[in-house]
């Protein structure tokens, strides 16, 4: 009888700290005055362990750059616009943009002759350049990032903060569409992302061309260096407040809406280059959307 009682002895003794352990790891809702706690410790950490898949050149087989509009006047999109005042909990993603340019993340200046941004090392912004970037209007004293004569650090100006942030209503995003034969399917990923300001001092005020685009663009980040602010913090929940989800976790998954502005061609135009009626251009947009889909479908045909 012996024998046959040690076997279910050891499953106990083994199973014990594996259920502590469980125990141990639990998060809490609740903080210790009985607020709904942040979990400010877990998003740091997982900031430092962003996961990232690395694609052989050599797998992708297909690829193509387009261009997208994320406009915060679409429902599917307030989360990102909202809350227009920072709070401990919630932080909208131009706020989210504008701690990290004064944590230090490297901005680079728009490119003056096209859409398309540029990454190498004397298109970077700093200093009094970075500042007039976000200029709210022709006052140096107002502009939005400001600098620290004696100490050079980078702050907002919170109190033209929300006199800016309430007509910042669209970001630009690069992204890269591609075919990857190892695993056999259709990938898309964002590699820059821009916000958009129409009312900057330098905008052109045409909003009949690409023009107005270009020089709405207030500067550009690379998107995976931004993912590390983005892992950190949560979007303000829309009706459930217990569903909480990062604002890389968000772009991840796509929950975001958008619109084609243009793609990568033999050209090197956008949509607005060549179509002005609105009718014409959402025309084009849709066939360059069935381009894509069809492209994945046509795949599998043999």
């Amino acid at each position: 009888m012996k024998k046959y009682l040690i076997v279910p002895l050891i499953i106990l003794f083994t199973a014990i700290p594996s259920v502590m352990k469980a125990q141990l790891n639990q998060v809490p809702f609740f903080d210790s005055k009985g607020n709904v706690r942040l979990q400010t410790t877990e998003l740091d950490a997982l900031a430092d362990t962003i996961a990232k898949v690395n694609h052989r050149a050599d797998d992708v087989r297909w690829s193509r750059v387009v261009y997208r509009v994320i406009d915060m006047r679409e429902k599917q999109n307030y989360q990102l616009y909202f809350p227009m005042r920072a709070s401990d909990e919630y932080r909208s993603l131009f706020r989210v943009m504008l701690d990290a340019i004064t944590d230090g993340i490297t901005v680079y200046r728009r490119n003056a002759r096209d859409l398309k941004p540029q990454f190498h090392e004397e298109d970077k912004l700093v200093g009094d350049e970075l500042s007039k970037v976000f200029a709210y209007d022709n006052d140096n004293d107002n502009n939005l990032i400001q600098q620290d004569s004696v100490s050079k650090e980078l702050k907002v100006n919170t109190d033209q903060y929300y006199n800016y942030v309430k007509n910042q209503f669209k970001f630009l995003v690069q992204e890269i569409v591609f075919f990857d034969k190892h695993t056999s399917r259709m990938y898309s990923q964002i590699m820059a992302i821009a916000p958009l300001y129409a009312l900057h001092p330098d905008n052109t005020k045409s909003k009949k061309s690409i023009k107005y685009f270009q020089e709405s663009v207030l500067c550009w980040f690379l998107f995976d260096e931004l993912r590390p602010y983005l892992a950190k913090q949560y979007v303000i929940p829309n009706g459930n407040e217990t569903q909480r989800l990062t604002y890389d976790e968000f772009f991840a998954q796509k929950l975001y809406s958008s619109y084609l502005l243009g793609d990568s061609n033999m050209f090197n135009r956008m949509l607005l280059d060549y179509v002005v009626d609105p009718v014409k251009i959402k025309k084009e947009q849709d066939r360059l959307e069935t381009e894509l889909m069809n492209f994945e479908q046509d795949l599998w045909e043999y």
